[in-house]
């Protein structure tokens, strides 16, 4: 059905059609969809130009819970700034303070520590003169007994220098404790937690280096050496001073190297050597080790250099290892645990087999001197 346009009597039709681009004026076209409207328009100079109209944003149901807000964004130094946060600030003379407190409680404990060896003073001479004793005897001496060659010899090894020795090795965890102590306020606190591991890993070490000087190093080397005094028709005596004096450099020096695993493995966590770095340059490793031992053998023979040396060399390797531990782990890859114990446990059988063969087939035996297994 038409109807009449009013003004120019034209028919319209009740349904009309939007008009085309040609005309002069144009009503927009509008296409509803779920989010957006789009629509045409015309720009001033008559092209054609679409757009769509943004969603309206999304009503809060009612009774709901507002949604939670966004998460701020992480910022990478938040880490570093906590740990600072953390770290405790001191002045020089408030460092010199908290040394000289640690110093003293240091040394409150050796001092607990050597009140406790008076005590047990007889008994600790009798294992500390054990293995002269027994190098003495294993070479024939009828009187394997220690000379007293000055009057203050006897008081001031057993009664002073003695208990000494036992409170150092006895307090050494409370003294290395200090030691954490004192330098963990410079540290972060993701370093703190090395606290539990360094002390019982330091002082196990040092105990672990004066259990094989006495056990190892220095009762082998003290039964070689007097088996040469023996053998060339000497009458053997042996002053309890040097003896002792011995002892100590022996059983001190092979403690403070038994520590080489933790100075590696320090290192490492400070990035200052890598596994790498120290396999490439083991050969260099090896040469100080070798000079070290020197030093800290009694005499300059091969048997006793080669009885300190040789530890030293495992234990860079030890803590090489741990240091590729450490390596692994920032890497995020994981170490074949399974296949090292597999190999440690066949060693040990191809050891003990060869050992059972030598002395149930073939009539070796076990002895405490050189060279060990004797028919």
């Amino acid at each position: 059905m038409e109807s009449a346009d009013n003004k120019t009597g034209q028919p319209v039709p009740d349904n009309p059609t939007p008009s085309s681009p040609d005309t002069p004026e144009v009503e927009a076209t509008a296409q509803t969809t779920d989010s957006s409207s789009a629509y045409t328009y015309y720009d001033d100079y008559g092209y054609e130009q679409n757009a769509i109209e943004p969603a309206p944003p999304p009503q809060p149901v009612a009774g709901a819970a507002p949604p939670p807000p966004p998460d701020p964004p992480k910022d990478e130094t938040d880490e570093e700034d906590t740990d600072e946060d953390g770290m405790l600030r001191m002045s020089f003379l408030e460092h010199l303070e908290e040394l000289r407190s640690r110093l003293l409680k240091a040394l409150l404990g050796i001092g607990v520590a050597f009140v406790l060896s008076l005590y047990f003073t007889h008994d600790l001479w009798e294992i500390i003169s054990a293995p002269a004793t027994r190098a003495l005897e294993l070479n024939g001496v009828k009187d394997p007994r220690l000379a007293v060659l000055t009057p203050t010899e006897a008081f001031s090894v057993i009664w002073i220098k003695l208990p000494i020795l036992t409170a150092i090795f006895l307090a050494s965890p409370w003294v290395l404790y200090q030691v954490w102590a004192f330098i963990a306020p410079g540290l972060y606190k993701r370093e703190r937690r090395w606290a539990v591991p360094f002390v019982l890993s330091t002082a196990g070490l040092f105990i672990l280096g004066g259990l094989f000087a006495y056990f190892v190093a220095f009762r082998f080397g003290l039964a070689f050496l007097l088996g040469i005094a023996v053998s060339g028709n000497l009458q053997t005596v042996v002053s309890i001073t040097e003896y002792f004096d011995l002892f100590i450099n022996v059983t001190l020096g092979l403690g403070i190297v038994f520590e080489l695993p933790v100075l590696i493995f320090f290192l490492a966590l400070l990035r200052i050597v890598t596994p790498q770095f120290l396999i490439r340059n083991s050969r260099y490793a090896i040469l100080i080790i070798v000079m070290i031992a020197a030093i800290i053998t009694p005499t300059p023979d091969v048997y006793n250099l080669m009885l300190i040396s040789l530890p030293m060399t495992a234990l860079f390797f030890v803590g090489v290892f741990a240091a590729y531990l450490l390596w692994l782990s920032r890497e995020q890859k994981r170490f074949p645990w399974g296949l090292l114990l597999l190999i440690i446990v066949g060693i040990v059988l191809m050891a003990g087999g060869t050992l059972w063969v030598a002395t149930a087939k073939y009539g070796f035996k076990l002895v405490e001197s050189w060279p060990y297994l004797v028919r």
